[in-house]
C-alpha cells in the first residue's frame, strides 16, 4: 500500500489557499486526509477538490496531531499565531508568510536545504518576486560574477488580495461605462492606471515587499552581500507578475552563454530572440517562469537585462509550496 499524508491547508478560502488545493489536485499529490481551514467568517463555504464539495473547517481550535504537513495561506499575522502549534503537534509546516526564520526554499533552485533541516520540519516558501529571480539568476551563478541586481517589478491586483481584483474590475465598469469612479480598496484610481507603490512605505521610503524580496533573494542565492534594489509598482492587471531586470556582473558578460544556460534550466521557458513573453499570454496558469528580451547593455558589457514573468498566484506561491511538500515527503515517510 503506497503511503499518503494528511494535510491542513490554511487560507483555504483564498486566492492562494484555493490555487494550492488546485494543485494538490493536478500533481495527485498522496493525500489521505485534507482538511481546509479558515476564520471563522469562512466555516461552512466548500472548496472543489477530486469531483467533491469539501467544507472548510475552523482554524481556531483545530487539532494539528490529525495531520502530517500544514500549509499556511493566511498571511503574516496567522502563521505567527499558529504555525507553532502545528509545530509542536508534530506536523510538518510549510509557511508561504515565509516568517519566523524558515528556511527559503524555491524547488529548482536550492533543494539541498532540505536535507539539513531538524525536526520540527519547517520550510519558507518566498515571495513571488524573489522566487522569480531566483529562477532566472540561480542558472547564471557560474557564468556571472553577480555584483547588484536592480528590479522593477509590475505587481497584479492579486498580489493584494481578492478585494484588489474586485477593486480593479469595478473601477474599470465604472470608467468604460462614464459613472463616478470611487476608489475604495486603493487610495486612487487603479483602473488604467499604473501607482508608484504597492503598500505603505518605511520612514527610508521602502515597502515591506521590496525589503522582503530584498532579503529573500540574497538567501536564495546564498549571496549575503548581494546589491539588491527593488521598485515595486501596482500594474492594472488581475494575475501575473512581470520584472524588468538588470544585473551588474563583475566581468563582461556571454549572452549567449546565458541563453544556453537558462533554455535548458529547470522552471523556466526563455521564448527566445525572436519573441516576448507577457502575462496574459504566457504565464497566467503555467507551471514556469518565462524569459525573453535578454540583452546586455548599450554601453555596458558587464551588464545584463531581462525580461521576466510569472503567475504570482500560483508558480509564485502555490506551486512551489506544494513541490517544497513533495521533497519533504521523502523525509516523512
Amino acid at each position: 500500500m503506497s503511503v499518503t499524508f494528511d494535510v491542513a491547508v490554511i487560507g483555504a478560502t483564498g486566492t492562494v489557499g484555493e490555487t494550492l488545493v488546485q494543485v494538490l489536485e493536478e500533481r495527485d499529490f498522496p493525500l489521505g486526509q485534507l482538511h481546509l481551514l479558515a476564520s471563522e467568517a469562512s466555516v461552512a463555504q466548500s472548496v472543489p477538490f477530486r469531483g467533491r464539495n469539501l467544507r472548510v473547517k475552523a482554524l481556531e481550535g483545530f487539532d494539528f496531531s490529525q495531520v502530517r504537513i500544514a500549509f499556511f495561506c493566511a498571511g503574516e499575522v496567522v502563521s505567527e499565531a499558529f504555525a507553532r502549534k502545528a509545530s509542536a503537534a508534530g506536523c510538518a509546516v510549510i509557511d508561504l508568510a515565509a516568517g519566523q526564520g524558515a528556511p527559503l526554499v524555491v524547488a529548482e533552485v536550492n533543494p539541498d536545504r532540505l536535507e539539513l533541516l531538524q525536526a520540527p520540519l519547517r520550510v519558507g516558501n518566498p515571495g513571488s518576486i524573489a522566487t522569480a529571480l531566483a529562477l532566472a539568476l540561480a542558472p547564471l551563478r557560474s557564468l556571472l560574477d553577480l555584483e547588484q541586481v536592480t528590479v522593477t517589478a509590475c505587481l497584479p491586483m492579486s498580489a493584494a488580495g481578492r478585494d484588489a481584483v474586485r477593486e480593479l474590475a469595478r473601477q474599470t465598469t465604472e470608467l468604460l461605462n462614464a459613472r463616478p469612479l470611487e476608489p475604495r480598496v486603493f487610495d486612487r484610481q487603479v483602473a488604467f492606471n499604473m501607482l508608484a507603490q504597492v503598500g505603505t512605505p518605511d520612514t527610508a521610503g521602502h515597502l515591506a515587499l521590496e525589503k522582503r524580496a530584498h532579503l529573500e533573494l540574497r538567501e536564495l542565492l546564498q549571496l549575503p552581500l548581494l546589491k539588491v534594489a527593488v521598485s515595486c509598482i501596482q500594474a492594472p492587471v488581475f494575475f501575473g507578475d512581470s520584472l524588468s531586470v538588470s544585473v551588474r556582473s563583475g566581468s563582461p558578460v556571454d549572452i549567449e552563454a546565458v541563453c544556453a544556460a537558462l533554455s535548458q534550466a529547470p522552471g523556466v521557458e526563455w521564448t527566445g530572440n525572436d519573441d516576448y513573453p507577457t502575462a496574459v499570454g504566457d504565464a497566467v496558469g503555467q507551471d514556469v517562469l518565462y524569459i525573453g528580451r535578454i540583452r546586455a547593455g548599450l554601453d555596458d558589457p558587464c551588464q545584463l537585462n531581462l525580461w521576466l514573468t510569472l503567475d504570482n498566484v500560483r508558480k509564485g506561491a502555490a506551486l512551489n509550496a506544494v513541490q517544497s511538500a513533495e521533497l519533504l515527503i521523502k523525509r516523512l515517510s
